[in-house]
């Protein structure tokens, strides 16, 4: 064999073996409460990213790679959560799904910064995107821009001119507590009582009564699923009759199961519900209840979005870059009718907020009822 020969055989089977390595796995790490206080919302979410993940290597993946999807549980521990945040970067992660948890995602996201690496969040304290990380994307609406159309809400539909807050003590909480009371307060609505409770609490007997004594016109209630069930439960118990509302926990799917009767006649406002009118949601709730024999929430969905946006994000730039997929995603609007998996249009803005239509729902006889539709902001 001439020496030309060998070289150019060299040369083809160093490109057959560098497209070889361009066809494996691109992983995706899931950060995730999988157990702790916030395991019902990680578990979810979770399911949905595995969900989509199935779907979409069973039509050949993205640019042609499978993915990979290696799930982590925190523990709902923000330790543990920054911990697997750099684990995820040292096992060379495309993309990171999580935390679903606000406390956790604010002590984790400065690894994904420094590695460059892009990152979605579950958690909706408004802190996470006003501190100008250009990796960090949301998958729920912020506080700061979900309170104020509720507030509006709480003044226009159930006409009250007073009201009482009750929120968990976690990062989550107070800054919903905090931005709710700002939106009260531009609607000119007295705040009569304001209760913090603990994570995890399980007596709410104090709570109730200082809610019930405190004769608001209605009951803000922003807290954790669970927490939240054992509210409404001693709140029915102790024959509270006032309107109460809140954001998308109250209404959430385990928050009826553990109440019971007591979620009746709950209202919450929320950027995504199963019970979405839409085709793409339907059918994604059924495939959902089909692959895990329950229902989801809210959760479920921007797990299964997150990695549709992914995805479609990633075939626009035509390649696997965690920093330009980032950079993309500022500014990007998102087809729903061209890509099914994201649910719903959405738009990013340059914080990595997100924009899309929203929904006013009402616990009836177990089940979430969407009784209006609120537009985009930008469509305002």
């Amino acid at each position: 064999m001439s020496k030309f020969k060998s070289v150019a055989l060299a040369v083809l089977a160093s490109v057959s073996l560098c497209a070889t390595a361009q066809q494996g796995p691109v992983l995706f790490y899931g950060i995730m409460e999988l157990s702790g206080t916030g395991a019902t919302p990680g578990n979810n979410f979770d399911n949905g990213v595995k969900l989509a993940v199935k779907e979409i290597n069973a039509t050949g993946g993205i640019l042609g790679r499978k993915i990979n999807y290696v799930s982590t549980d925190t523990q709902t521990n923000p330790a543990v959560a920054k911990a697997m945040s750099q684990k995820a970067i040292d096992e060379g992660a495309y993309v990171v799904l999580g935390p679903v948890h606000s406390g956790s995602m604010i002590v984790s996201m400065g690894e994904t910064r420094r590695a460059e690496i892009t990152n979605f969040t579950g958690g909706e304290a408004a802190v996470i995107t006003q501190q100008g990380n250009p990796y960090v994307f949301r998958t729920s609406f912020t506080q700061s821009t979900s309170m104020p159309k509720l507030a509006r809400y709480i003044k226009d539909q159930l006409k009250a001119k007073s009201i009482a807050i009750a929120f968990t003590n976690n990062d989550f909480g107070k800054g919903g507590r905090d931005e709710m009371v700002k939106a009260l307060a531009a609607q000119d609505i007295k705040v009569l009582a304001d209760i913090s409770t603990d994570p995890g609490q399980i007596d709410f007997s104090g709570p109730a009564l200082k809610i019930k004594q405190s004769n608001a016109d209605a009951l803000f209630a922003y807290l954790t699923e669970e927490e939240g069930a054992r509210l409404l439960r001693e709140l029915k118990k102790q024959g509270f009759d006032k309107p109460i509302i809140g954001e998308t926990t109250i209404i959430g799917q385990k928050v009826i199961e553990l109440a019971g009767n007591a979620a009746d006649g709950i209202l919450g406002h929320v950027g995504l519900t199963p019970d979405a009118p839409q085709a793409a949601v339907k059918a994604f709730d059924e495939k959902y209840l089909k692959e895990y024999k329950q229902r989801t929430d809210h959760n479920g969905m921007k797990g299964y979005s997150s990695v549709y946006v992914v995805k479609a994000m990633t075939e626009k730039i035509g390649k696997f870059d965690s920093k330009a997929l980032a950079a993309a995603l500022h500014g990007a609007k998102i087809s729903a009718k061209d890509n099914p998996g994201v649910l719903l249009d959405v738009s990013f803005d340059q914080k990595g907020d997100l924009d899309r239509e929203s929904f006013i729902v009402k616990v009836v006889g177990g089940k979430q009822q969407v009784i209006a539709t609120v537009p985009p902001m930008g469509a305002r």
